[in-house]
């Protein structure tokens, strides 16, 4: 009935069954028994027999949720850090921490690791790999795949004793009740593939060398491409054509009514330099078309293609003859002529409410930034001190340019608060004048009215009385111009000398 070895080591005991039934039967009978490590073989899947042998539920699916789980915060924290942190950058309006823009990469991850987890787990609850199964060293278990049914307990059980199994599986109806005995197949890894193994790692280890070479080192060698199509794409530049288009352009001109998130103010005030409550008190027509293009975008870009006018919905001042040599002060596009009848100096009156202070803070910030603008984008025409001779109007001037119309001297008495509020400057500023074109596109609000701040501040520093001083610096500014004279009155004895020298020279 029973068979031994005793000259190999015994794993456990197998019986053969030749019906489903007879199997369940002696499964329950195994269990009910208390034996917890056994298994049962069969050539097709059979239902209820995990209950049958008391097989607990896996923890497969906990190992597949806590590995999903690590890829999903791995994801997360990947890209907060990246996008957030590390590389501030904003793409297409989002914010810096997007959940929703998260969410592909964290799904792509959360899969991955999940899958992972679900592969590895499962070789190690099945103490995988396996070079051999002691089970295979029964020649009659081959029917396993045919029309047997086997029932294995395992050597290592609590309750194992071979002589009470072996009783056990045949009061079950058990037949050819054989011990499972180790094959003779080597336990130690073959050596080849030992050294395949160390040869696949060896080579793997090749790309990551290079990659840190590339790093670290300098080569006059036009790089490795991998992906042409990714290096060499067919990328055009902003003033390039492209035959894609029908307008053959290259760069795609903005959406109508696009605003960057976080970009857009509320504050028609202080998108306009206009009190538009008082305009609304004065002309509630014009106030409303003012508030209904700010409101509405899309009307807003339908408008500016039909017309050139300004953004804040005024029409620009009918031109006049300057009534001095004196270049007239810089009248913002955004200025609507009223009332009806001139001035007698021959200018048109303007009556538009503009805020009179700037709606800002004053700070050191402010006027630092206001500098940064206005050297930028203001200096190449007014000048660095702001009197209206930069590169570009000396250029002008050296090639005697006919059509070409000064820029105004900002340090002038009526371009000063007084006679022209802030809320003016910032709309001239905006929308520019005459030939000066408006940097509302290319400078924001905050940074237009910087350089406000600025401008006037250059204005205040013409003649500035030494009241205006804090008490702590006086001595130190007076010193300095003590000095500064003293420097003037011998650079001007100098030239003088130089001229009675020349004279002297001349007559001899």
């Amino acid at each position: 009935m029973a068979e031994s070895n005793n000259e190999k080591r015994i794993h456990g005991i197998v019986a053969e069954y030749s019906t489903v039934d007879s199997l369940l039967a002696a499964c329950r009978r195994v269990r009910d028994a208390g034996y917890t490590k056994t298994d049962a073989f069969a050539p097709f899947p059979i239902h209820g027999i995990d209950t049958a042998l008391g097989i607990k539920p896996t923890g497969l699916p906990w190992i597949a949720l806590v590995a999903g789980l690590t890829g999903t915060g791995i994801a997360f924290l990947m890209q907060i850090w990246m996008n957030g942190i590390d590389y501030p950058y904003i793409i297409s309006g989002k914010p810096f921490i997007s959940t929703p823009a998260f969410v592909p990469v964290a799904f792509e991850l959360t899969i991955l690791l999940a899958s992972f987890g679900t592969f590895f787990g499962m070789w190690a609850l099945n103490r995988l790999p396996r070079f051999s199964n002691p089970m295979f060293t029964n020649p009659r278990f081959d029917r396993a795949s045919d029309d047997t049914f086997f029932l294995y307990i395992d050597a290592n059980d609590d309750r194992y004793d071979q002589a009470g199994v072996e009783q056990l599986l045949a009061d079950a109806g058990g037949e050819h009740i054989v011990q499972v005995v180790d094959d003779d197949s080597p336990t130690q890894i073959p050596r080849f593939l030992l050294i395949g193994l160390a040869t696949i790692i060896a080579l793997s280890m090749i790309p990551a060398l290079v990659v840190a070479k590339m790093r670290v080192t300098q080569s006059s060698s036009p790089r490795f491409h991998i992906f042409f199509d990714m290096d060499f794409s067919p990328a055009k530049d902003a003033q390039q054509i492209s035959t894609l288009f029908r307008d053959l352009r290259a760069a795609r001109p903005d959406v109508p009514g696009t605003v960057a998130r976080g970009a857009y103010e509320a504050d028609l005030d202080f998108l306009t330099g206009v009190d538009v409550e008082a305009l609304a008190a004065t002309d509630a027509p014009r106030a409303e078309r003012l508030v209904t293009r700010f409101a509405d975008p899309q009307q807003q870009a339908d408008q500016a293609d039909a017309s050139p006018a300004a953004a804040t919905d005024v029409e620009p001042e009918p031109a006049q003859e300057p009534v001095a040599a004196e270049p007239t002060p810089e009248e913002p596009v955004a200025a609507e002529p009223m009332p009806e009848e001139p001035t007698p100096g021959g200018q048109v009156e303007d009556t538009t409410p503009w805020l009179e202070r700037i709606p800002l803070e004053m700070s050191s910030e402010l006027l630092h930034r206001g500098r940064e603008k206005f050297e930028i984008y203001c200096a190449v025409c007014h000048g660095i001190d702001g009197r209206g001779n930069g590169l570009v109007n000396q250029r002008a001037q050296q090639i005697l340019a006919a059509t070409w119309t000064p820029p105004s001297n900002i340090l002038t008495e009526n371009l000063h608060q007084e006679s022209y509020p802030d809320g003016k400057l910032f709309s001239t500023i905006s929308n520019g004048i005459r030939k000066m074109s408006g940097y509302a596109s290319q400078m924001e609000a905050k940074d237009r009215w910087a350089v406000v701040a600025y401008v006037r501040a250059l204005q205040r520093s013409q003649n500035a009385e030494l009241d205006l001083v804090p008490e702590e610096l006086r001595e130190s500014i007076a010193m300095t111009k003590a000095e500064v004279d003293r420097q003037l009155e011998e650079a001007e004895q100098a030239e003088r000398d130089r001229q009675a020298a020349a004279e002297q020279e001349k007559q001899e």
